[in-house]
Order: structure tokens, then C-alpha cells, then sequence
């Protein structure tokens, strides 16, 4: 590959966690095994411990789920930074990959960030009682006929829009009922209808509690203006104001994440190639749907590292 290939880093959510992420990452790279270090340190428990060996069902609460995902991810951005790779030009996350992204940026700092983000992560799980929330995917069908129908079941009560994944994946949150009968609307529209298995309704007005509890850790939280420039998933706009960063990270917690603008935005401004930072492959899948003739890597242990490494002639 070209080395003039303009490179972005994007930074992955929720439903990337598995038991063992990160391990080989700090068994390889002495920066990597620092970070675990770091954010067990910030958080005064083992989060390092939980990633590398589980147990997986302490690892899915959204509490633990937030902080583990995001120390792997910085731990594979240090990784990336201590073999020479070069500096991207853009970086975005998705929801929570947003914070990785900040610390990428130098925005946040890592233990300000891992101690946020286990908060944000208990507010929205203590924000709507277990099973009176839901969530589901929506495959090959239009954002208006998405939207209508959220709106034919609502009836009052809150059901929307809240990842816009790709051209062929949105996804609906909302209360379980009303979740229920817009999947039913959407049989006879979509290719498939997908519940998925998620501790609440993420990215809906039912988070408002947690957006409220989150603001006051926000106003505590100090941001600097990032080295690269971020693009904010509620706005899928490029911005380097840290007033702007901390703005979108609270308005983020209820609105839709613009996952497809945002991806679209950095291929306008001349992105080619995506480098997928932390667990999982979910963010690659997804570039797939998106637009195929730009490159996509993903980095979460040292063999997809050198085989980056490879790929981009590094």
C-alpha cells in the first residue's frame, strides 16, 4: 500500500468485549502492559484482569463492559504509536469508542476517561429498570420507513432511532412494548428484525437520567484541544474545541449515533484507509457496508498488528 495513504482511527463500542482481550497486547508491548497499569490504578480494581481472563458475565455489566473496552483500545493505540506507525489524520469511536478516541487524541487523559466511562456506564444501566428497555437491529430497510414506524408504535412513549451502523444496519431503542410492536411494523419492510441482547435501551430519550447524572462528571472531566482531530458521533462533524468534545459526549448518551455520516465525512475529506484500534471487528464489518473500495484493518493483539504492519507498509 501506498505509504501516502491517508489513515483514520476509529475506535469501537459496546458488544466488541471478550474474555482474553488485551492480554496478548500487554504480553507484547511494554506501553500496552502500562496502560492496563494505568487504568487499574484510576479505577482501584483489576480491570486488566477481568479483560485477560473474564469471567465473561462480570465482563458484560455495562460498568465493567465500558472501562475494559476502552483500556484495550488505548493499549492497541500505544501499541500502534510505539511500532512507528504514523499519526492518523482523523480519529472517531463509536459511543462509548468515542472516549478512546479522546484519549488517542490527547483530549482526555486515560485515567479521567476509564473512571468516566465505568460512571457512564452504571448511570445507564441504573437509568431504566432491567426489562421494561430494548433494543433491535433493523437489516436492509430505509431510515424513513425506520422512522415511521417507531413513530406508528410509540404512541406517546419514547421508541427512535439510535445507531445509524450502516446503509443496511440501523438500530431501535426504546421501551420493550413499544421496541415490540415497531418490530412487528417492520417484518413485512426489513430483510430481518433483530432483538438484540443488551442491558438497556442505549442512545434513546429513557437515558436522560443518566445524560443528567453524567453532566456533573463531565464539568469534572479536563479537556485539552486534541493533536488530531475528532468527529463527534451526534453531530458527525470534525472538531478540535474541547468545549465542543465535552458537549458531544453529554448529548451523545440519548441521541442516535451517526456512525454511517461520520465514516462518510472522513472518506470526503480524503480518508482511505481505516484502522479498527481494540477488540473485535465490528467497525471493519460494518466499513464493508459502507463503502468497499477504501481499505480497513483492525488492531487487537500483535499478530493483527504486523499483519496492519504488512498491509499498510509500515
Amino acid at each position: 500500500m501506498d505509504q501516502q495513504s491517508a489513515i483514520g482511527y476509529v475506535f469501537p463500542g459496546q458488544g466488541s468485549q471478550y474474555a482474553g482481550m488485551g492480554k496478548d497486547l500487554a504480553e507484547n508491548f511494554p506501553v500496552a502492559k502500562q496502560v492496563f497499569e494505568e487504568a487499574d490504578e484510576a479505577l482501584n480494581f483489576s480491570i486488566s484482569r477481568l479483560c485477560f481472563e473474564g469471567p465473561e458475565d462480570e465482563l458484560q455489566l455495562t460498568e465493567n463492559t465500558q472501562p475494559a473496552i476502552l483500556s484495550v483500545s488505548v493499549a492497541a493505540f500505544r501499541a500502534l504509536s510505539s511500532e512507528g506507525f504514523k499519526t492518523p489524520l482523523y480519529v472517531a469511536g463509536h459511543s462509548l469508542g468515542e472516549y478512546s478516541a479522546l484519549v488517542a487524541a490527547g483530549a482526555i487523559s486515560l485515567a479521567d476517561a476509564v473512571r468516566t466511562v465505568r460512571a457512564r456506564g452504571r448511570y445507564m444501566q441504573e437509568a431504566v429498570p432491567v426489562g421494561t428497555g430494548a433494543m433491535a437491529a433493523v437489516l436492509g430497510a430505509d431510515r424513513d420507513a425506520i422512522e415511521k414506524a417507531c413513530s406508528e408504535a410509540s404512541e406517546g412513549q419514547v421508541c427512535s432511532i439510535a445507531n445509524i451502523n450502516s446503509p443496511n444496519q440501523v438500530v431501535i431503542a426504546g421501551r420493550s412494548d413499544v421496541v415490540e410492536r415497531a418490530m412487528e411494523l417492520l417484518k413485512g419492510i426489513a430483510k430481518r428484525v433483530i432483538k438484540l441482547n443488551v442491558s438497556a435501551p442505549f442512545h434513546c430519550a429513557l437515558m436522560k437520567p443518566a445524560q443528567e447524572r453524567l453532566e456533573f462528571e463531565l464539568e469534572q472531566l479536563a479537556f485539552s484541544e486534541p493533536q488530531t482531530p475528532v468527529v463527534t458521533n451526534v453531530d458527525a462533524q470534525v472538531t478540535t474545541a474541547p468545549g465542543e468534545l465535552r458537549d458531544a459526549l453529554l448529548r451523545q448518551v440519548t441521541a442516535p449515533v451517526r456512525w454511517v455520516e461520520s465514516m462518510e465525512l472522513l472518506i470526503q475529506q480524503g480518508v482511505d484507509t481505516f484502522v479498527e484500534v481494540g477488540p473485535g471487528k465490528v467497525l471493519s464489518g460494518l466499513m464493508r457496508q459502507i463503502n468497499r473500495d477504501v481499505n480497513c484493518v483492525n488492531v487487537e493483539d500483535a499478530a493483527s498488528l504486523e499483519a496492519a504492519r504488512a498491509k499498510l507498509s509500515v
